[in-house]
């Protein structure tokens, strides 16, 4: 017998039953990045990538990706989000010009929407890398993680 949650008594996969699980606030915040040439950067702050604005469509991405986990990720519950919101920003430092990605989700319910924040900023960096390839396929996504969630029996965790 697993002591891991998500395998059954005979070691396979299984979905966690959360029913016996109080219902509370959760929110988590997970951060990404894409390292992309000037040229790239220039294109996206001035608008003029030619399929269409890639920061408007990264943010539409990301919302769409953390709706959408329990699609992607074979163990997540679905969950009624009750807020998603995507914010960039530019560090710029000797010629690296890399977008930093936050995204934050928000619910009431009985687990965490920490695997729907993570996928979210996953998926704002693919987008940029997608929309913005022809130019240079030679962007780096950077390291994907957890920077802080609220709610549930674990407690608040922050990076």
């Amino acid at each position: 017998m697993s002591s891991f949650t998500h395998f059954n008594e005979q070691g396979r996969a299984k979905m966690v039953d959360i029913s016996d699980k109080v219902v509370t606030v959760r929110t988590a915040i997970a951060c990404s990045s894409i390292i992309v040439n000037e040229q790239i950067y220039t294109s996206i702050i001035e608008h003029k990538i030619g399929k269409g604005d890639v920061l408007s469509v990264a943010q539409i991405a990301g919302i769409m990706a953390a709706k959408r986990t329990s699609d992607i990720i074979p163990m997540c519950h679905p969950l009624l989000l009750k807020g998603v919101d995507i914010s960039f920003q530019w560090s710029i430092k000797e010629l690296e010009y890399r977008l930093l990605i936050e995204a934050k989700v928000k619910t009431e319910g009985s687990t965490g929407v920490e695997m729907e924040a993570l996928t979210a900023a996953s998926a704002c960096a693919l987008t940029v890398y997608d929309m913005c390839k022809a130019i240079d396929k030679g962007m780096i996504i950077g390291e994907t993680y957890l920077k802080e969630k609220t709610g549930g029996k674990n407690g608040d965790f922050k990076r």
